[in-house]
């Protein structure tokens, strides 16, 4: 059997000029403002301007056959700041999420969000599960305007040990598992560089009943007892079928939704955990090699500094690797199709 795998980036493009999906203002800059209601209107014309370059950012993509992308977290300014609570911009920039929305339909690109590091549902604060739950909630809203099913994630981590990692393991199931289903529905869980491994980030994943995404970059400087070949043999199975076990909950054929991994090069010897500019093509293939005899397909989201140049200049990489005849076929602009 052969791999298909599509290739995405993250937020931002590094070819298009005057693009960026996340501008901002500061709560500090916002406070400083004599009249709230025009502050607010501000805000509102960043967002409607980080859509439109979102929506920019697609079309790009999809003119270069990228079939997966993430969008920037920060497309609406101070949204979940607790001085704004009683803002709701929602109204104002559906019709723009909507648009984003029809597009990726229409085009069958692959969207998702990756909530920041401060969404944390191992927590032991009650204060900050609060806030976890609240940007989750946000993150889901804009899916939710977007008009985007739940094929559509929310990808998280698990969140920090707090002296305990065995115990925060069990309170990240029982506090995410507490969750009604408009929550658990469009979320993935992640193994993560510090903590959570893949073998105690797949037992999380099974016990509350939502997919898990694989970073295999992560996995290389936090294997905690996890060989690779274990990886591949052992683990990888168990994390394509919380992908199956999604498509049944769905409805949908097999292979309509694939696994998701995540893939990035170490920055350097001295910061092993930082994300290079690009992405180093032989581990990558080493690794999607070693699963594809029994995985059809797979989306993999580069999470390199150069966001798109980088899977643009992989994707050459990758075309060298094919003209010797090594069993990597080029599809079109963002797609393989591997040999095991």
């Amino acid at each position: 059997m052969t791999m298909i795998v599509r290739f995405g980036f993250v937020a931002m493009s590094t070819i298009l000029e005057n693009a960026s999906p996340s501008r901002t203002m500061t709560f500090a800059n916002f406070s400083k403002l004599n009249d709230r209601e025009a502050g607010i209107r501000k805000m509102e014309r960043i967002a409607e301007e980080n859509l439109h370059n979102t929506l920019r950012i697609m079309k790009h993509a999809n003119a270069h056959d990228i079939h997966m992308y993430r969008f920037s977290s920060k497309l609406i300014p101070l949204s979940t700041h607790e001085d704004l609570l009683d803002w709701d911009p929602f109204p104002v920039l559906r019709p723009s999420m909507k648009e984003i929305g029809d597009y990726a339909k229409k085009t069958g690109m692959r969207t998702s969000f990756h909530p920041d590091h401060f969404c944390v549902f191992s927590t032991n604060r009650p204060d900050v599960l609060v806030k976890s739950e609240r940007d989750l909630d946000y993150h889901i809203r804009m899916l939710e305007a977007m008009e985007l099913p739940e094929t559509v994630k929310c990808n998280i981590h698990m969140g920090g040990a707090y002296g305990d990692k065995k115990l925060s393991g069990e309170r990240f199931v029982q506090q995410f598992g507490a969750l009604t289903d408009r929550y658990k529905h469009r979320v993935t869980l992640e193994n993560d560089d510090k903590t959570f491994d893949v073998r105690e980030t797949i037992v999380a994943a099974e016990a509350v009943g939502v997919p898990m995404v694989l970073d295999i970059h992560h996995h290389a400087v936090n294997s905690g007892d996890v060989t690779m070949d274990e990886l591949s043999a052992g683990l990888w199975p168990r994390i394509a079928r919380t992908w199956t076990l999604e498509e049944q909950r769905l409805g949908l054929e097999e292979g309509g939704l694939p696994p998701k991994i995540h893939a990035s090069s170490p920055k350097s010897l001295s910061d092993p955990r930082g994300h290079a500019d690009n992405v180093e093509p032989e581990p990558l293939m080493q690794f999607l090699r070693s699963v594809a005899a029994s995985t059809p397909r797979i989306d993999c989201m580069l999470e390199a500094k150069h966001k798109d140049a980088a899977l643009l200049k992989l994707m050459e990489d990758l075309k060298e690797m094919a003209a010797l005849g090594n069993g990597i076929r080029i599809l079109d602009g963002g797609t393989v199709e591997i040999d095991p």
